[in-house]
């Protein structure tokens, strides 16, 4: 068998390990769900008519200022879920470095890729499933998408891309925190980068020096993408740029991680 061979291997072992962990306690994804559900029925019931009334939504369609925020603001939710899910991440690679579960795992004749691979995969299929959720929520208040079958797995697949993104980048985290506590606490700011960017109002609404800050930070052209991809509206060039964040994201969380993970000696 390949190297290659044992590599796929093993990862699927420590897939399937961490998918096990997370079915026998789902406290973790539980509370990394509600927050950004929370958040969108606030928004939605508490801001939706004013915000709705007050701004130049794109793609509005003429109804209430309720119904047309609503379809506005929940692509941007169902990332802040993305964001939100990758600390149980942060949380678990933590947790297995301080209980000194992966230097027994360095000490086995397995790849040493797979135990960073398993916790990103099981993260990634459990925020897909986390985001039937929050799409089940924000369908009964109101969110209406008209997206085809095609654009709906394109949407999936940009949700995916960012899934995997910030994995590894809380990987990374995880690897370099202290404590369970301090690995919960540090990935914390990806789930307001949503508010600083098009995810609750448009950016031409916004202060100057704000609005640059949100043009050019990744959740804006992620965001348009997922918008566009859901309630038709304009694109452009923002879904190249998004995929472009995604792939530079993923990469950088990879070799952090990696490179945490060779040179720690954490007993």
């Amino acid at each position: 068998m390949s190297t290659s061979s044992f590599a796929l291997r093993d990862s699927k072992a420590m897939l399937r390990r961490n998918l096990k962990h997370a079915q026998r306690n789902p406290q973790m994804t539980v509370s990394v769900v509600a927050m950004p559900i929370v958040m969108l029925l606030m928004f939605v019931y508490v801001f939706g008519s004013a915000l709705g009334n007050g701004v130049d939504l794109p793609g509005a369609s003429g109804g209430s200022a309720r119904d047309d925020y609503t379809n506005y603001v929940t692509p941007g939710f169902v990332l802040m879920a993305v964001a939100t899910s990758s600390i149980a991440t942060a949380v678990s690679v933590c947790s297995d470095m301080t209980k000194g579960i992966i230097n027994r795992f360095r000490t086995m004749a397995i790849s040493r890729a797979s135990v960073l691979t398993g916790h990103v995969g099981g993260n990634v299929i459990q925020t897909l499933i986390s985001l039937v959720l929050v799409i089940g929520v924000a369908l009964a208040v109101g969110f209406r998408p008209d997206a085809t079958p095609v654009e709906w797995l394109a949407a999936i697949g940009v949700i995916s891309l960012l899934a995997i993104a910030f994995s590894w980048i809380s990987a990374a985290i995880g690897l370099g925190s202290q404590t369970v506590e301090a690995a919960s606490n540090a990935p914390m700011p990806l789930t307001f980068l949503p508010f600083l960017s098009s995810a609750v109002v448009p950016t031409d609404s916004m202060p100057a020096g704000l609005r640059w800050f949100a043009e050019y930070q990744p959740f804006t052209p992620i965001n348009e993408t997922l918008r566009g991809l859901l309630m038709g509206t304009e694109i452009g060039n923002d879904g190249v740029i998004a995929v472009a964040w995604c792939l530079g994201l993923s990469l950088l969380g990879y070799l952090w991680s990696r490179s945490i993970f060779n040179r720690d000696t954490r007993s």
